[in-house]
């Protein structure tokens, strides 16, 4: 049996597709986040509830309508950019122009009210949701489940069409400048507020989709996002802060190096992200792919 620097080639290759499994939930609730900042300048600390809502939604459209997985994947997401969209019409919509302390304070009790009525409503003990693809590839040095080979390829289909969408289609053009130029696209006949609704709901979505794809793999529970959401905002403040390209490259990344660490050193493996945060912030304050400002 071949061993990489002492650890034998099976471990080392599982550890790294969790990893990129890892990476790909970061990638994902990163680029949400990245979407939201880097458009509205909303520190968005509901988005890891939102990714619980997704997760839940899922759950729900399954036990009380049979909407299996698959119909899940369209309909849970929407239903939860829609609550986003609420939010955004009724409550953020406010705060545009106020300190940045204001939408923080505010995304963060909206984040703890998400999870007290899920937990009023369906408990805190976690609930299993079937795995859609079992069975999995059998590679000769490691078995590949099906469900995790798809996860993995879906999160870089849907990063690349996000990035795509929003950098060189005339719809992302209009969504940029409209949050950069607002006077300017209005005077196009642009209806600048219903453009913000609709980059905070896409952002919202992407979250809960993340949410979607988690549930076959970890049971359903309200607490589900609440430590998930620290992990990714240190993604996006190493991949720099409204930058769609960093916090896709940078989700991977570093769920593979928080793998890695897993192997080598384990005790490190829960501060690795957070140091490799530090060390980028001391060097680079901006982040490794964002903009000084």
């Amino acid at each position: 049996m071949t061993d990489i620097f002492g650890v034998p080639l099976p471990a080392l290759m599982g550890q790294l597709t969790l990893g990129l499994i890892s990476g790909s939930f970061y990638a994902m609730l990163s680029l949400g986040l990245a979407v939201i900042f880097g458009l509205l300048n909303v520190v968005n600390f509901t988005h890891g509830a939102q990714f619980t809502l997704g997760a839940f939604g899922a759950w729900a459209l399954l036990r009380y309508f049979g909407i299996p997985y698959w119909g899940s994947l369209v309909l849970a997401p929407l239903l939860v950019g829609l609550i986003g969209v609420a939010l955004e019409k009724t409550l953020l919509r406010r705060l545009y122009g106020m300190s940045d302390l204001y939408q923080l304070l505010l995304t963060f009790g909206m984040a703890l009210v998400f999870e007290g009525l899920l937990a009023i409503l369906f408990g805190s003990s976690g609930m299993p949701y079937d795995n859609p693809m079992p069975g999995g590839f059998n590679l000769g040095f490691m078995f590949l489940p099906y469900y995790r080979a798809w996860v993995v390829t879906f999160s870089i289909v849907m990063c690349a069409v996000t990035w795509f969408a929003i950098e060189r289609t005339r719809l992302g053009a209009y969504l940029r400048a409209a949050t950069e130029k607002p006077e300017l696209v209005r005077a196009f006949g642009v209806n600048v507020p219903r453009m913000i609704t609709i980059t905070y709901g896409m952002g919202v979505a992407l979250a809960a989709l993340a949410g979607v794809l988690a549930a076959p793999m970890d049971q359903v529970k309200p607490s589900m996002g609440t430590g998930l959401i620290i992990t990714v905002f240190a993604v996006v403040v190493i991949g720099g802060m409204g930058s769609l390209f960093g916090a896709i490259l940078t989700g991977f990344g570093l769920g593979i190096i928080e793998a890695l660490t897993k192997v080598y050193y384990p005790q490190g493996s829960s501060v690795a992200i957070f140091l490799i945060m530090t060390i980028v912030l001391l060097l680079k304050p901006s982040g490794l792919f964002g903009k000084a400002q």
